[in-house]
Protein backbone atom coordinates (compact mmCIF):
# COMPACT_ATOMS: atom_id res chain seq x y z
CA UNK A 1 0.00 0.00 0.00
CA UNK A 2 1.35 3.42 -0.88
CA UNK A 3 0.70 6.48 1.23
CA UNK A 4 2.07 9.99 1.52
CA UNK A 5 4.14 11.65 4.20
CA UNK A 6 2.17 14.61 5.59
CA UNK A 7 3.16 17.63 7.64
CA UNK A 8 2.03 17.53 11.29
CA UNK A 9 3.13 20.73 13.04
CA UNK A 10 6.93 20.88 12.84
CA UNK A 11 7.10 17.12 12.24
CA UNK A 12 5.95 14.78 9.53
CA UNK A 13 3.88 11.65 9.71
CA UNK A 14 1.79 9.11 7.88
CA UNK A 15 -1.83 8.09 8.23
CA UNK A 16 -2.25 4.40 8.89
CA UNK A 17 -5.61 2.98 7.78
CA UNK A 18 -7.76 1.47 10.52
CA UNK A 19 -7.74 -1.93 8.82
CA UNK A 20 -3.94 -2.09 8.96
CA UNK A 21 -3.93 -1.07 12.62
CA UNK A 22 -6.44 -3.79 13.46
CA UNK A 23 -4.52 -6.43 11.50
CA UNK A 24 -1.19 -5.45 13.08
CA UNK A 25 -2.46 -5.27 16.65
CA UNK A 26 -0.88 -1.85 17.19
CA UNK A 27 -2.32 0.27 20.00
CA UNK A 28 -1.92 3.93 20.85
CA UNK A 29 1.75 3.60 21.85
CA UNK A 30 4.34 2.27 19.42
CA UNK A 31 8.11 2.04 19.18
CA UNK A 32 9.90 3.28 16.08
CA UNK A 33 13.23 1.86 14.97
CA UNK A 34 15.35 2.16 11.85
CA UNK A 35 16.75 -1.09 10.42
CA UNK A 36 18.52 -1.27 7.07
CA UNK A 37 17.13 2.11 5.95
CA UNK A 38 13.58 1.03 6.87
CA UNK A 39 11.35 2.44 9.58
CA UNK A 40 9.93 -0.35 11.72
CA UNK A 41 6.81 0.29 13.80
CA UNK A 42 6.02 -2.19 16.56
CA UNK A 43 3.84 -2.23 19.69
CA UNK A 44 5.41 -0.46 22.66
CA UNK A 45 6.84 -2.75 25.32
CA UNK A 46 4.81 -2.85 28.51
CA UNK A 47 7.21 -4.39 31.02
CA UNK A 48 4.74 -4.39 33.93
CA UNK A 49 1.76 -5.64 31.97
CA UNK A 50 -0.11 -8.28 33.97
CA UNK A 51 1.54 -7.46 37.31
CA UNK A 52 -1.69 -6.21 38.90
CA UNK A 53 -3.52 -9.45 38.19
CA UNK A 54 -0.52 -11.52 39.32
CA UNK A 55 -0.32 -9.67 42.65
CA UNK A 56 -4.08 -9.97 43.15
CA UNK A 57 -3.87 -13.72 42.54
CA UNK A 58 -0.95 -14.03 44.97
CA UNK A 59 -2.91 -12.19 47.68
CA UNK A 60 -5.98 -14.38 47.16
CA UNK A 61 -3.82 -17.50 47.54
CA UNK A 62 -2.01 -15.97 50.55
CA UNK A 63 1.23 -16.28 48.62
CA UNK A 64 2.25 -12.66 49.27
CA UNK A 65 4.15 -13.14 52.53
CA UNK A 66 7.77 -12.13 53.03
CA UNK A 67 10.16 -14.96 52.28
CA UNK A 68 12.49 -13.85 55.09
CA UNK A 69 10.40 -13.16 58.18
CA UNK A 70 13.48 -11.81 60.00
CA UNK A 71 13.82 -9.05 57.43
CA UNK A 72 12.38 -6.01 59.19
CA UNK A 73 14.46 -3.30 57.54
CA UNK A 74 15.80 -2.19 60.93
CA UNK A 75 19.40 -2.39 62.03
CA UNK A 76 20.58 -2.71 65.63
CA UNK A 77 21.27 1.02 65.54
CA UNK A 78 17.65 1.66 64.56
CA UNK A 79 16.40 -0.45 67.46
CA UNK A 80 18.80 0.81 70.15
CA UNK A 81 19.66 4.39 69.23
CA UNK A 82 16.71 5.88 67.37
CA UNK A 83 14.24 7.86 69.45
CA UNK A 84 10.76 8.80 68.30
Amino acid sequence: MKTRIIKIGNSQGIRIPKVLLEQSGLGEEVELEVHDARIVIRPADRPRQGWEEAFRSMAEEEDDQLLDEDLTGQSDWDKDEWQW
